[in-house]
């Protein structure tokens, strides 16, 4: 048993700094204030939705014939790859690799959208462009993200929300759109040759029941609704976001956690050890929705090269992220360069490539970037010519000084002790693990 604390992530009390009595001897592992979550509804799809399942199964959109939206974010993989390596392979033989892992398409609809700087709700026509925004974040200094202070990140002038790695799309519908475009991903060719495939597909007929004859003449019009569709799917369907995993349970009083998941729960929310949360936001929302495990922010990471990668082969391409190659619309704005989103750690344990280039392939590699980065460098990045780490390598020099070294744990120093020992690694991947959907709590 453990004593009277003051830490707010011992139970899910929310507020920092509330006060929990221990647990009952009898009940190990339960939680202490149990909360009542707000679940989606569960109810039958929409005609829309049902027709959006069609074309995210539909394999002849693809120029390959055997490609769908589902064949890299299937179903049984929490709606992510379900392959061994880093990256999918696409394109009209199936033989091109990807640029970026493949990120799960599960508990999006709470996405906000991209925008840089404090979150902003007034509607007042006078604030602040994303150009200024970005301007201004030149400038500002960085607060410190850790997991017991509330909402500090929000004064932080980085990229936040949208939808892909750098957040180019802010709908489902536009995020849908991209892939099959791609010509290392589904190769659709174009909207005039997706749009005769929609037309010969075997639901075509849906179309026009929910749009009308005339929409199977209008080819921009036709594959609007159809990515539409595909959106309508992925909010209607449970499964992308069904708020099951043992945690989920815990929350609300209805599970139990080992003696090692609750470690690593403890560590996972410390500062001073692994502070996951402070980016990976493991408290329900205000309104009472079950935690994301991320705060949709932006971090350069300095996460190693991926040698393995197709585009790494030449030394002078660089993946920066929201600045890069990919999204453009931003590109001046060096200061993000080398950022990525954070991603949901829901169903992060069914995962077999990890960070966006899909450098590591296990929980236990990430943790120990995460844990040796900083004090152990020569654990993590290869050893150059000179017999000193390459470290931040999948950065240009220029951009180094974008890598968060001030959010614990990297913002400790070569030689210094790491954050954790192993067994708290092995303690907050127990934990990490109690997020993955499908838990059935004991009658």
């Amino acid at each position: 048993m453990f004593n009277r604390t003051i830490v707010w992530f011992l139970g899910a009390g929310l507020m920092a700094g509330a006060v929990f009595a221990a647990e009952p001897q009898d009940l190990p592992g339960t939680n202490p204030n149990p909360v009542h979550l707000i679940h989606p509804p569960v109810q039958p799809l929409s005609a829309m939705a049902r027709l959006g399942r069609d074309v995210f199964f539909d394999i002849s959109l693809s120029s390959s014939g055997k490609m769908a939206c589902a064949s890299c974010h299937s179903p049984d993989h929490a709606y992510g790859p379900p392959n061994d390596g880093p990256v999918m392979l696409g394109g009209p033989q199936l033989t091109l690799p990807g640029m970026r892992a493949v990120p799960s398409l599960t508990y999006l609809q709470r996405q906000p959208d991209f925008s840089i700087g404090p979150d902003d709700k007034s509607d007042d026509d006078n604030s602040p462009t994303l150009a200024q925004r970005a301007d201004a974040g030149q400038t500002a200094t960085r607060v410190q993200k850790t997991a017991t202070q509330s909402d500090q990140s929000a004064e932080n002038i980085v990229p936040q929300g949208g939808l892909f790695w750098d957040g180019r799309a802010d709908t489902l519908q536009i995020q849908a759109t991209g892939p099959l475009l791609d010509p290392r991903e589904m190769d659709g060719g174009s909207i005039e040759a997706i749009a005769e495939k929609l037309r010969q597909a075997p639901y075509a007929k849906k179309f026009a029941a929910l749009f009308g004859e005339g929409i199977l003449k209008n080819d921009n019009l036709l594959v609007a609704e159809a990515t539409f569709a595909v959106s309508r799917y992925q909010i209607e369907e449970p499964s992308f976001h069904p708020y099951t995993s043992k945690f989920d349970y815990w929350l609300e009083g209805k599970a139990r956690l080992s003696e090692s998941e609750m470690r690593g729960y403890r560590l996972f929310n410390d500062p001073r050890k692994a502070n996951c949360a402070g980016c990976h936001t493991s408290k329900p929302s205000r309104d009472g929705f079950p935690p994301l495990f991320t705060d949709t922010q932006y971090e350069a990471l300095g996460t190693p090269r991926n040698s393995e990668l197709a585009d790494t082969r030449d030394p002078n391409f660089f993946d920066l992220g929201v600045c890069g190659p990919v999204r453009k619309d931003i590109a001046e704005q060096t200061q993000f360069c080398g950022m990525f989103k954070t991603p949901t750690l829901r169903n992060t344990a069914v995962r077999r490539a990890f960070m966006h280039n899909g450098v590591y392939q296990t929980l236990q590699q990430v943790m120990d970037f995460y844990n040796f980065r900083d004090t152990n460098p020569e654990k993590v990045y290869p050893i150059g010519a000179d017999g000193k780490p390459q470290k931040y390598n999948d950065i240009p020099a220029q951009y180094h000084a974008n890598v968060d070294v001030i959010d614990p744990p990297f913002d400790r120093h070569p030689g210094e002790t790491p954050a954790m020992t192993e067994q708290d690694e092995a303690d907050i991947i127990a934990f990490l693990k109690t997020l993955t959907d499908g838990y059935k709590p004991e009658q």
